[in-house]
């Protein structure tokens, strides 16, 4: 155990996800069992530098595993990126007694904490909390699983107005570089065709999936989209489908950032709960500079220079799947 960590200062940065609260929750409960004081750090980076920083307890974080957003808040830094920026940060940690940092949050908000370790040498675990899923080192990041079951419920109450109007709906999800809420939601929606950045799926092979339904009378159908689709967004295609043919009676629906909001799902408060206590843990164990994870139901250990190289690669048996089940 590292007794020289005396306060661990936790904060979320970048997008929001649901469950955030409850790794914060985590964190500040697992630090205070381990006898050691905890800060909430206002507005990520931003709030660093300004030293809006506030000590919790147990009690400041009691009735939030269920709220969605932050309590912490977030926000982008660009002062955080220049030197002198991180500089003042450092100097509000060292004003508060802060010797080890907790980052709740994306690729970005990891890329930050790195540099500020390596200029400070201040121990630090990052928790992945994106609704992405795309940071390699996990099987999952906290958010996803909430983010894909809002945009199952809504893909499910679109295809029932879908087949009230016999209509093509162009289904929007977000994803700018990773198609995992997509093809899930696609899958578990039934989804005529799915559209993820990853793959390399042309109009024409768009189009070939979607053409049977003229010849056979079918006109109600959903097509799901990652916001990252190399070949176009949902309201791109729909134009593109329409000027081909005019079978079709279509609609786009853009879910955008409903995606981001409610309460998590029990999957993504345990996930949150499991690696809000690992994060603390790791850093009185020694970790630093890593990110922790869940890889085969274990909690797993990243270094920072593995998560910034690798990627979060969709399974080839889900893309192979979906596209059987599209018939």
């Amino acid at each position: 155990m590292n007794n020289a960590i005396t306060k661990i200062g936790v904060f979320t940065s970048g997008g929001d996800a649901p469950g955030m609260n409850a790794a914060i929750r985590a964190v500040v409960r697992a630090s205070i069992y381990y006898k050691k004081e905890v800060f909430g750090i206002m507005r990520g980076y931003e709030g660093m530098i300004d030293g809006d920083i506030v000590k919790l307890g147990a009690r400041s974080v009691g009735n939030i595993l269920q709220r969605g957003g932050t309590i912490l808040k977030s926000a982008r830094s660009q002062e955080f990126r220049a030197p002198e920026g991180r500089k003042k940060a450092f100097d509000q940690l060292k004003k508060h007694g802060i010797d080890a940092l907790i980052a709740i949050g994306g690729d970005g908000s990891f890329a930050g904490l790195h540099v500020f370790f390596e200029e400070y040498h201040l121990p630090s675990v990052c928790i992945p909390g994106t609704i992405d899923n795309d940071i390699p080192g996990t099987d999952f990041t906290i958010g996803y699983d909430t983010a894909t079951n809002t945009a199952v419920e809504a893909i499910d109450k679109i295809r029932d107005t879908a087949l009230s109007h016999n209509r093509l709906f162009f289904v929007e999800v977000m994803g700018r570089n990773s198609g995992y809420i997509a093809i899930n939601s696609g899958i578990a929606g039934g989804a005529g065709a799915i559209i993820i950045p990853e793959d390399h799926m042309t109009f024409e092979a768009l189009y070939a999936i979607l053409k049977p339904g003229e010849e056979t009378a079918k006109k109600s159908n959903v097509v799901v989209v990652a916001e990252g689709s190399k070949i176009g967004g949902a309201i791109e295609l729909a134009r593109k489908v329409a000027e081909r043919s005019s079978y079709f009676d279509i609609k786009v629906t853009i879910l955008g950032h409903l995606q981001r909001g409610g309460s998590p799902t029990y999957f993504d408060r345990v996930l949150a709960s499991k690696l809000g206590v690992a994060a603390v843990e790791g850093l009185l164990h020694g970790k630093q500079d890593v990110m922790v994870g869940v890889l085969d139901n274990k909690i797993s250990y990243t270094p920072f220079e593995t998560v910034r190289s690798g990627t979060h690669a969709i399974n080839e048996e889900d893309l192979r799947i979906a596209k059987i089940l599209s018939i």
